[in-house]
């Protein structure tokens, strides 16, 4: 035999060879990366604490979430394994921006699957009854992961930019507890909070006693913010709505204190005095007839309610008895003794 021909056989022993080492190791490379594959999906996200969260930016690309998940060493693994795991579960480009509860034990399937169908964490901010709308501002400008946008707008702008120039914010937002995510903002919130109190009027507006003194809307709501400021009883909104509605259709003035304290301003230092009674503003409803300008505070839909719908009868008068309630009198000579025995007695 040949050198040549018996040369063919060791290059072809040796072709084999090498193809069987190289499907060995391909065999090898699977197996390792299945694997590799799945000691990462079972692998829990490095998470400290319960409380850590995952900011995704809106217009975040997948990419550049898997740099963020290393950047914040919540994981180690290659950006290869995420974008397998992303495949396979049908979500690279379905990866929603907000921001994500991160809780120990927490694996990268379950992060990914929670991106995809947007489980972004939820916040609130409440919106109380009776305050005024620099609360409401503090309020919202301490509300976590929210964008503050007020801080740099005046009162005066903040109607503006709703298309309802010249139109006061007091007393004109609903009160109510507010959902919201990361990348809203205060505004965002106050015009919910507008809308919601424009629906509200827009509603139960046509359904009100026709006999009633208030004209419009936006009267019955400054009615309203001075019966939420009169009492935190339910029961006796309509009540002392029924001595402003009885009131305001005889001329007679609505001598309320919530509205003289709202136009002393800052000069209010807790009490208030008589001469605060007998000093002009445009809140002071000792000294001028009718509603003040704007609404004093945020009234709730029970005290619209109860200036839509005020209650029967003849009291013109009432007087705090000290345990949060009111004394309700149809003469000046009845309130006079609910005075003496309420607050001149209590004060002995």
């Amino acid at each position: 035999m040949s050198a040549r021909k018996a040369g063919k056989p060791r290059r072809r022993w040796f072709r084999r060879l090498v193809f069987g080492v190289i499907e060995l190791l391909i065999v090898a490379a699977i197996v390792w990366g299945g694997m590799r594959y799945r000691q990462f999906t079972h692998t829990p996200l490095v998470v400290h604490a319960t409380g850590q969260t995952l900011e995704v930016a809106r217009g975040e690309g997948f990419k550049g979430i898997v740099r963020q998940l290393r950047d914040d060493k919540l994981t180690d693994a290659p950006p290869l394994l995420w974008r397998a795991l992303a495949w396979r579960l049908g979500v690279v480009n379905k990866l929603h921006a907000g921001e994500y509860a991160l809780t120990p034990g927490m694996t990268p399937t379950a992060l990914l699957e929670d991106m995809a169908a947007g489980r972004v964490l939820h916040h609130h901010v409440t919106l109380v009854d009776g305050w005024t709308f620099a609360q409401v501002r503090a309020a919202l400008a301490k509300a976590p992961k929210l964008k503050h946008e007020l801080p740099g707008i005046a009162d005066k702008l903040v109607m503006a930019s709703f298309g309802e120039k010249g139109l006061s914010p007091e007393g004109v937002f609903m009160p109510d507890t507010y959902d919201y995510v990361l990348g809203m903002s205060d505004m965002d919130i106050l015009a919910r909070s507008r809308t919601a109190m424009r629906a509200y009027l827009a509603k139960e507006w046509p359904g009100r006693d026709r006999s009633i003194a208030v004209q419009t809307p936006y009267a019955a709501l400054i009615l309203a913010s001075l019966v939420e400021r009169e009492t935190a009883v339910a029961s006796e909104r309509p009540e002392i709505a029924g001595v402003f509605e009885r009131r305001l259709k005889i001329g007679m003035r609505l001598e309320t204190d919530p509205s003289v304290i709202y136009g002393m301003g800052a000069a209010y230092q807790g009490k208030i005095h008589k001469s605060d009674l007998m000093t002009d503003t445009p809140y002071n409803t000792y000294t001028r007839n009718g509603l003040p300008p704007t609404p004093i505070a945020l009234p709730s839909r029970a005290a619209i309610d109860a200036v839509l719908h005020p209650a029967a009868g003849d009291a013109l008068y009432f007087v705090a008895k000290g345990d949060g309630t009111h004394q309700f009198s149809a003469t000046l000579a009845e309130h006079n003794a609910a005075v003496r025995k309420y607050i001149l007695q209590k004060g002995h």
